[in-house]
């Protein structure tokens, strides 16, 4: 797999900072100007991306009241069924052009994720730059294949997935000839719990299926965020709201603009910090070296007096002899006076 992908004019790579998204779903509430405003507050926050969802209630499911058609397992959205709440939680397609251009305007990447072949077409006809697998549609290959045969990169969401539904995913893509591909360590919970994260799953994924990985992250917080990007994710996605009290169908495990921003920010310094691998002291370490600690005179001496531990110590700075000396001099002679403070030397040691 490739490991350095293009997403609009932004680099996805090994070296490259983190690319972010801000998910819109259905926290536009159904509402155009809303969706407009959380575009604009995704460009505030720092994103690199603003993601939709691309399908209408027929097109992602049944309208059916039969018993699998109802949500019972344990989620936010138990007591109604797939029809119904994808009524409430889609973004009209008529809205997406409008959407594209106000995103593109603002200088953020746009794409979405479409949920079956028709929505494929349509995010087509809109030209959009890459797509993204949600984690309940890795499991179809159809449709997988449809988008890989765009040769547009694709991002693909992990999180109900068994190892052989990413290893079959990324054959197809491959046997399509597509190989700009970016696998998301998820966790199908909403929110998602600390403990079900496993994080540690992130550089195992890199080394197992060699390729970008990311985050799609459900937690609340930004922890877990700027823990994934310690750990190699170099996509981070989470869900993006004007205010959580507005409600919606993702409202309860969405951020607020002001924690988007500081989850960018925060991410942001950790890259910074992650830096290098190396030993080496910068030139402040070096300067600050000079208040480690070495061997001084600790109290007056007169040529001929012994070192002992009351006369020699190891103290701050480091203008004296390593402290690696100090058994080596302790029970010679001073070879000169010298007053407290003095920094110790060869040349105050008596050998002979």
């Amino acid at each position: 797999m490739n490991k350095e992908i293009k997403i609009g004019d932004r680099i996805i790579g090994e070296k490259s900072p983190a690319f972010i998204i801000a998910e819109m779903s259905a926290n536009h509430l159904m509402n155009f100007d809303r969706a407009a405003a959380i575009i604009k507050a995704a460009k505030d926050a720092g994103a690199d991306a603003i993601k939709l969802q691309t399908y209408t209630p027929d097109t992602i499911t049944l309208n059916s009241d039969a018993p699998w058609f109802q949500i019972t397992q344990g989620t936010i959205w138990d007591g109604t069924t797939l029809h119904k709440l994808y009524e409430t939680a889609y973004t009209p397609w008529e809205w997406q052009p409008k959407l594209k251009k106000i995103a593109e305007d603002m200088g953020l990447v746009f794409f979405s994720s479409p949920f079956d072949l028709s929505s494929v077409d349509f995010l087509e006809e809109l030209d959009v730059p890459a797509y993204k697998v949600a984690s309940f549609e890795i499991t179809d290959i159809p449709f997988i294949k449809k988008i890989a045969l765009t040769k547009k990169p694709v991002i693909i969401s992990t999180g109900i997935a068994y190892l052989a539904d990413i290893e079959l995913a990324l054959q197809t893509l491959k046997e399509a000839g597509n190989e700009n591909v970016i696998l998301l360590k998820c966790t199908s919970a909403y929110p998602a719990p600390y403990e079900d994260i496993n994080l540690k799953t992130i550089p195992s994924m890199m080394e197992v299926f060699d390729c970008l990985v990311g985050l799609s992250d459900h937690t609340m917080g930004n922890a877990v965020a700027g823990a994934g990007v310690a750990l190699g994710a170099k996509v981070v996605e989470k869900h993006l709201t004007l205010r959580r009290d507005d409600g919606g169908a993702d409202a309860a495990f969405s951020m607020e603009p002001e924690e988007f921003r500081e989850m960018v920010e925060n991410i942001r310094l950790i890259e910074k910090a992650m830096g290098k691998v190396t030993y080496e002291l910068t030139d402040k370490q070096r300067k600050s070296r000079e208040h480690s600690r070495s061997l001084f005179v600790a109290e007056d001496m007169k040529a001929g007096d012994v070192f002992t531990e009351k006369n020699l110590r190891s103290v701050r700075p480091s203008c004296g002899l390593h402290t690696q000396y100090y058994e080596e001099i302790l029970g010679k002679r001073i070879t000169r006076d010298a007053c407290l403070g003095t920094p110790m030397s060869w040349d105050l040691v008596d050998f002979s």
